[in-house]
């Protein structure tokens, strides 16, 4: 959330701001809600300065008549007070739900505008090749190896979830293995993560954990619910904590499940393994000081570039446009690995972000900083970014890797976990 002073010192460019980012959002209101706040509060508080003096005097009274009627007096005020609060519990409500719904600001070299709007700055070392025979998508391509089990799987759970065999099973394991390996030597700690959390970290984060418009998985009677990301449960790990300002930045990498019911997702876009119920993440996440977060989410891009170029796929990376970008961040990256079997001829998919979201989810989760010698304590920045989500990177994997002969090449950075360079094919490597 945002800064309420900053709200009411800058009301039309937060409005601006939101209309930009194409939220619905009435910050005129919020502001005259925010003011009428106050009014009541000084209201409520000298109603309670007379009502005390009131009964402090009633035993100074003459008689018994003036001792009940200062009674009555002090009984009014007290009903006044009580009016007076029924009325700011309402309008902070009102107010409330407007603040909360408030997006983070947005960069000011982020591109303006809807999806289509979002820039291309940079493309991977590996280009993009036409390639010469029949391509196959990873759905063929997963029934012709016997990969990828998806009716085993909506037997089991339901449509959009699905058994890993064999080499894909291995792929998993090695695109994690390979995802921890370069994360720790950059100074990563790894944890892996609960794969449940509760409501008020999932909406400190800027995830709706309930309700129509969620596509949050809630466990019934509880308080939990399955992580969409790990982003969730590393980011709520310093909920209500304050850090040394020496300690930062703190760099984590997670490894959970994550759950997404992608509600109203449909169409080609969606076959296969690009929009499913289940899948695992290796998540990274940092918590900084305010100077050091535009440097470091620079980083957690380059990182995700190192990623994708050891494995040698073609992929571009995006500038994500004002309408594109979500509540939480002020910046973000997409990276979009080229697909050869999506669409008409192949096109890029997201297989990655990385966001800035400032102090955004810190005030949210009120997660501090302080500096040594000084008083008082400042909100840390916070910012994420998909190391590698396994069921996208095995899409750009098998469809890019394919051979004429049908085999699959295993990229080189995976072969050792994987246990061969090939997957089927006359030249199966074992």
């Amino acid at each position: 959330m945002l800064d309420k002073r900053f709200i009411l010192d800058n009301a039309e460019l937060v409005q601006k701001n939101c209309d930009d980012r194409g939220m619905r959002a009435d910050v005129a209101r919020f502001v005259h809600l925010e003011t009428q706040c106050r009014t009541v509060q000084q209201e409520i508080e000298e109603l309670s300065r007379q009502a005390n003096l009131i009964s402090k005097s009633i035993g100074q009274a003459k008689d018994e008549a003036e001792r009940e009627a200062r009674k009555e007096e002090g009984r009014q005020l007290r009903e006044s007070k009580e009016a007076k609060q029924l009325e700011l519990d309402r309008i902070s409500a009102e107010a409330g739900a407007i603040y909360r719904s408030l997006p983070n600001m947005t960069h000011p070299e982020s591109p303006r505008g809807g999806e289509d709007a979002s820039r291309e700055i940079r493309r991977g070392a590996t280009q993009v090749v036409p390639m010469r025979f029949p391509v196959l998508d990873h759905v063929q391509l997963g029934e012709q190896h016997d990969l990828i089990d998806f009716e085993g799987g909506a037997r089991i759970a339901g449509h959009g979830f699905y058994f890993l065999r064999n080499e894909a099973a291995l792929l998993e394991l090695a695109l994690q293995q390979y995802a921890v390996e370069t994360l720790v030597k950059e100074g990563f700690t790894l944890a892996v993560t609960p794969d449940l959390a509760r409501g008020e970290i999932l909406a400190g984060i800027g995830y709706i954990p309930r309700g129509p418009e969620t596509q949050i998985y809630s466990i019934e009677n509880f308080d939990l619910n399955l992580v969409a990301t790990s982003e969730i449960t590393l980011g709520g790990l310093y909920a209500g904590q304050t850090i040394e300002a020496e300690d930062l930045p703190i760099k984590l990498c997670g490894i959970s499940h994550c759950f997404r019911t992608e509600a109203g997702a449909a169409g080609r876009a969606s076959r296969g393994l690009y929009r499913v119920h289940q899948f695992t993440k290796v998540e990274m996440f940092a918590f900084t000081l305010p100077e050091q977060s535009e440097d470091i989410h620079n980083y957690l891009c380059d990182l995700e570039c190192q990623i994708f170029d050891g494995l040698g796929l073609p992929y571009r990376v995006l500038d994500i446009a004002s309408g594109d970008l979500g509540g939480p961040a002020f910046r973000k990256f997409d990276l979009e690995a080229w697909m050869p079997g999506r669409g008409d001829g192949g096109e890029y998919g997201e297989v990655t972000s990385a966001s800035n979201c400032t102090d955004y989810q810190a005030r949210r989760l009120n997660i501090r900083y302080k500096v040594k010698g000084e008083k008082g304590t400042h909100f840390v920045h916070t910012l994420n970014g998909t190391a590698v989500a396994i069921s996208r990177a095995l899409i750009a994997i098998l469809e890019n890797c394919q051979q004429p002969d049908g085999s699959i090449i295993v990229p080189e950075a995976l072969q050792r976990w994987v246990g061969k360079a090939r997957i089927g094919g006359s030249a199966d490597d074992e």
